[in-house]
């Protein structure tokens, strides 16, 4: 009686070659396509800070997404020098008492927000400047990342005064509202070289939360905050922390 051979198994099909992986030549073709990306990118980027040391932001990521959901924004540019001296250190006093002394990064209020579990702000007004102009909104660490590294190259090619005058023109004031010329017509209608120092310090105090606070129409703890920024303004300009973006001539 004949035995019959066992069936021998099919060999399982192999794999197609475009499911196979990418050969070395392949991979390094990938890789300079990505270095590439990154480095026009870099380029991009460090020419636009380079752009805008000189020139003025025609407006930010955050204006044209808040003008597609507004249908418009109020905004009107104007130079740090017709903005009223006040008004510059109320925002300093506010967001950032150590403008003048650190270089975009304030690493002992970086450690505190840390330290506090991040219930603290940390970010200074060279990074808001840096995330408004050249970034987008949110607090992803992609942006943060970016950010940071943002930060240190315009603070070395910009000055102070640069990077003041433009946050204080690209600062959301109210919804719809950026800058300080817009939202002093809006809240008080005057423009911001006539802004009082009550007003100054009533605009820097909704800074933080802008949508929801009104300058013109202020809470008691607005006030109070109010009046907490004026004795802070008042400190840096008789401490020194103010020199960096002060007119030449004070």
């Amino acid at each position: 009686m004949l035995r019959s051979e066992p069936r021998r198994r099919k060999p399982k099909p192999t794999a197609l070659a475009s499911e196979k992986a990418p050969s070395p030549g392949l991979r390094r073709r990938m890789m300079m396509l990505l270095v590439r990306g990154v480095l026009v990118a870099v380029a991009l980027v460090l020419g636009l800070i380079a752009l805008f040391g000189a020139v003025n932001p025609p407006t930010t990521p955050y204006m044209l997404s808040e003008g597609r959901r507004l249908g418009g924004v109020d905004q009107a540019w104007v130079p740090l020098d017709e903005i009223a001296p006040i008004m510059a250190r109320a925002a300093v006093a506010a967001e950032d008492a150590e403008f003048c002394a650190h270089w975009g990064l304030d690493l002992h209020a970086i450690r505190l927000a840390a330290a506090e579990g991040g219930g603290r702000g940390a970010s200074t007004i060279s990074q808001q400047v840096a995330k408004n102009v050249f970034l987008w909104q949110g607090r992803s660490w992609a942006r943060k990342a970016l950010e940071a590294g943002v930060t240190p190259v315009m603070e070395a090619l910009w000055s102070k005064r640069r990077i003041l005058e433009v946050y204080l023109n690209v600062a959301e004031f109210g919804e719809g509202v950026f800058g300080v010329e817009a939202a002093a017509q809006r809240h008080f209608g005057v423009g911001a070289s006539e802004l009082s120092e009550v007003q100054a310090a009533r605009l820097a105090a909704i800074l933080p939360d802008p949508k929801h606070r009104d300058p013109a129409n202020p809470s008691d703890d607005l006030r109070a905050r109010a009046r907490s920024i004026l004795d802070g303004a008042a400190t840096i300009e008789a401490d020194g922390r103010a020199a960096c973006f002060e007119p030449p001539s004070r």
